[in-house]
């Protein structure tokens, strides 16, 4: 049955990017027509603007005005071309997020895409690098990943290794990319074949869009011999190059930028533009993937702050199993909470980090310091806040009887080995 807005064009003798003048609720809107999808309202019509951006304007009491009629198309018949039976296979497994995104022009929002296979078809580039494997394993906002969603992942990606042994792109919406990656890694000890987290800021339909770029470069970055969860994502505000970051270093540091991403104590493993160079030591494949999935939530984030009251404190860690300190410079709390810390400490494990944008904790230095590990209180020291955390998680369910002391080794790249002081 047509729709509202398609029946409006039909009514008015306006076809498929005809250009047209369009006026509703005091406004008019000038450009051609394009097609809808599925994420358009029903009486929603899609033009593009001179400018190359696309807007949804309702039909609801509006009138058009045809201003060109579009040239008819060529009488051609379009074959799909195959890829060249030589490239090297790859899967791109379809999490949700921007990446995956279409915009409702009803309401402006962005919304994930059912399918895995729409995200591949939207970059031709992927089909000069490898032969495609979509999966569409979820479909959620970045925000809305959950640490049982970490679980399915690794699960799935545990399968996929073991059925074919090839590389792995994982399309995630940039929000909580990160803690996805730590997850993974976490959860992924042994890679026999690369994983690589990429996502995009600016959705596919945009012009300034990142996603093809970053895909091709995660596509590239998983037919190496990494064998390390890996991010990949713009490495600048152009599009020139990717860059690689360790999935236990990386943290996003812009909320808009296409270059958000930074390790700030690691730095990137390397970058990709037609070829992959690597700038860092890395962990290589192994000879099979190990899974260790599965987390405990029941932990507590605190970030350390002149306001934070003991039962602040209190009403956030109560009943916890662990607790991730984001401490002030070396890893400070305010000395008025350290009693409810130590009362924390006896039954659970506390660990500090730096809310500092780059840089280790060090206890040692100052009294207030001394007294928290005194209290109790284990080192984390330059693992960035999200990643102890979802350590934290990852300990509690796979090695409860030795989380203080793990929380002080490295165990996937998330731990320097040296303490930095400038």
């Amino acid at each position: 049955m047509p729709t509202a807005a398609e029946q409006f064009l039909k009514g008015h003798d306006a076809r498929l990017h005809d250009h047209v003048r369009i006026s509703s609720g005091g406004h008019s809107y000038e450009g051609r027509i394009m097609p809808a999808h599925r994420f358009s309202g029903e009486h929603v019509i899609v033009l593009k603007l001179a400018n190359g951006y696309n807007i949804g304007v309702s039909c609801e009491d509006a009138e058009l005005e045809l201003l060109e009629r579009a040239a008819p198309s060529p009488d051609v018949t379009v074959t799909a071309a195959s890829p060249p039976n030589d490239l090297p296979p790859l899967t791109v497994l379809g999490t949700g997020g921007t990446i995956a995104s279409y915009v409702d022009y009803q309401t402006g929002a962005v919304h994930p895409a059912k399918s895995a296979e729409e995200l591949v078809a939207a970059v031709k580039d992927l089909a000069n690098i490898a032969s495609i494997r979509a999966d569409a394993l979820l479909s959620l906002a970045s925000e809305d990943m959950q640490p049982d969603d970490w679980v399915k992942i690794a699960t799935r990606v545990s399968e996929l290794h073991a059925k074919d042994g090839n590389g792995v792109v994982i399309g995630h919406g940039t929000d909580t990319m990160t803690y996805t990656a730590a997850a993974l890694a976490f959860q992924l000890p042994s890679l026999q074949a690369p994983v690589v987290l990429t996502g995009a800021q600016r959705s596919s339909d945009r012009p300034s869009t990142d996603a093809h770029l970053n895909l091709a470069g995660a596509a590239r970055t998983a037919l190496t011999d990494l064998g390390e969860v890996a991010v990949a994502m713009h490495a600048s505000p152009s599009d020139d190059f990717v860059a690689i970051w360790r999935g236990t270093r990386v943290r996003k540091a812009h909320s808009s930028r296409r270059d958000a991403f930074t390790a700030p104590n690691g730095g990137q493993l390397g970058s990709v533009g037609n070829t992959v160079e690597f700038d860092a030591e890395y962990r290589p494949v192994a000879n099979e993937t190990r899974l260790e999935a599965g987390f405990d939530p029941d932990v507590a984030l605190v970030w350390s702050h002149p306001a934070l009251t003991a039962s602040d404190w209190e009403a956030v860690t109560a009943g916890k199993k662990g607790v991730v300190i984001a401490g002030t410079g070396l890893g400070h709390v305010g000395s008025h909470l350290h009693d409810a810390i130590r009362t924390t400490a006896r039954d659970g494990v506390v660990a500090m980090t730096t809310q500092c944008l780059a840089g280790s904790t060090n206890l040692n230095i100052y009294r207030n310091g001394r007294e928290l590990g005194e209290a109790g209180v284990v080192e984390a020291g330059d693992t960035l806040p999200e990643t102890a955390l979802v350590k934290l998680m990852w300990l509690l369910k796979h090695r409860p009887d030795s989380i203080a002391a793990d929380i002080e080794e490295n165990l996937a790249g998330e731990l320097g080995t040296r303490r930095f002081l400038d």
